[in-house]
């Protein structure tokens, strides 16, 4: 049993992208759907889509590709469940001058690190992604 479905699913896009896979399949959560909605609005996923019902509901993640590299070349989580970290405004900082992004857990929902700078809103840093 995975106890930290974030990690587990900015893995398993990592490691399916560097496997050349073009659709993975996670188990839903509503929070999942969100983060996998800001990667799409970022540009590391194609689309994003729920299928099943009730219990046996599935998250589709299709990934992005440039040529024939994936888009997403590495995620680092930052907040664990043994150990959370927040961040205020001030501690937000541009991933890898500008071409990555950090993705942050806020009061707002789910924001990149460029759309809490602007809303002057820290929280949760879940992981940064590049």
């Amino acid at each position: 049993m995975v106890s930290d479905s974030i990690g587990d699913l900015i893995i398993q896009l990592k490691n399916a992208g560097n496997a050349g896979k073009t659709v993975i399949s996670v188990p839903y959560s509503e929070f999942k759907f969100q983060v996998a909605e800001k990667l799409k609005e970022k540009g590391y996923t194609k689309s994003v889509s729920r299928r099943g019902k009730k219990i046996k509901k599935y998250l589709d993640i299709e990934l992005e590709y440039k040529g024939k590299s994936p888009r997403i070349n590495g995620v680092t989580r930052i907040s664990k469940p043994g150990r959370r970290i927040y961040k205020k405004t001030s501690e937000i900082f541009p991933v890898k001058y500008g071409k990555g992004a950090i993705i942050l857990s806020t009061p707002d929902g789910i924001l990149t690190g460029e759309e809490a700078r602007k809303k002057k809103m820290g929280g949760e840093a879940l992981f940064k992604i590049w």
